[in-house]
């Protein structure tokens, strides 16, 4: 089975983080397929471009499910950023209510459309919880938590004020052998005044930093509580300068459940793809 061109598709940035939107109700790309067209239609310049692509498919149990790819070609379990713009994407198209549900390999997400372009998500509940961790950057070494919030996150406080190697950074945490065989995200926060953090993510799959990442400032808001540096609800202000609220129940042990991203999910254009975004 091919692909059935022209695409449609919708193109939605979500705080900065970019993604191509399909509906792939009625199999426009067969499986198979996906992943390659994922690496070809995410180059910038020579294609659309794009963080990465989801495709919403028909569900058997919830109102829809989705399949998230990163620009490298690789299937993911969550993106917070992404299931935000999926939601007001499935809204504006009639596949959903205001209230919905889907289907991730994270699990199902409950979201609410808040306003036009306001969307609130119910997250997975994190697990798999490390504290103490320790990881030489530089010739110096750096305290790193982890979680997975929906997707693996490490997360790593640098108060001085300084300009990060994000890129530098990140790669070596991303591959460092405490994470392995899937590897980790990389978060870089700093702590800012009114219950604020500042973060900066390296993505696994994109392999860079990107203006922002919801399951990273999930995992950060996470760790800065846990550290007494805030409360919820955090405000966390991404890469590209937006905001992030994330919401959340702290336990005695540190561990937090009722999890809330929520944050603006915008559609920049529409149109459709040919053959030639493949070339």
């Amino acid at each position: 089975m091919s692909i059935e061109f022209p695409v449609p598709f919708a193109k939605m940035s979500g705080t900065g983080n970019d993604f191509i939107i399909i509906d792939n109700r009625r199999s426009l790309m067969p499986q198979d397929a996906m992943a390659d067209f994922v690496r070809k239609v995410c180059r910038r310049r020579f294609s659309a471009g794009a963080d990465g692509v989801i495709f919403i498919e028909d569900s058997q149990s919830v109102d829809f499910r989705w399949q998230f790819y990163n620009a490298d070609g690789s299937l993911a379990e969550m993106c917070g950023n992404g299931a935000r713009c999926a939601a007001r994407f499935a809204y504006a198209r009639g596949i959903a209510e205001k209230k919905m549900s889907f289907e991730t390999l994270a699990g199902v997400i409950n979201a609410e459309v808040i306003d036009d372009d306001e969307v609130r998500l119910l997250m997975t509940q994190p697990f798999d919880y490390r504290i103490g961790l320790e990881i030489e950057l530089d010739a110096t070494k750096h305290e790193v938590s982890f979680v997975n919030s929906g997707v693996p996150h490490a997360v790593l406080f640098i108060d001085e004020e300084t300009d990060i190697p994000v890129t530098k950074w990140g790669h070596t945490v991303r591959f460092h052998p405490l994470f392995q065989p899937e590897g980790t995200n990389a978060n870089f926060v700093q702590s800012l005044p009114d219950n604020t953090i500042l973060v900066r993510t390296y993505e696994r799959g994109v392999e860079d930093e990107t203006m922002a990442c919801g399951t990273g400032a999930v995992a950060s808001a996470i760790f800065a509580a846990v550290a007494g540096r805030v409360s919820s609800p955090v405000t966390v202000i991404t890469s590209g300068g937006e905001q992030l609220t994330i919401l959340f129940d702290l336990k005695e042990d540190g561990t937090v459940e009722n999890v809330y991203l929520q944050g603006p999910a915008r559609v920049i254009y529409t149109g459709q793809l040919t053959a030639e975004a493949l070339a």
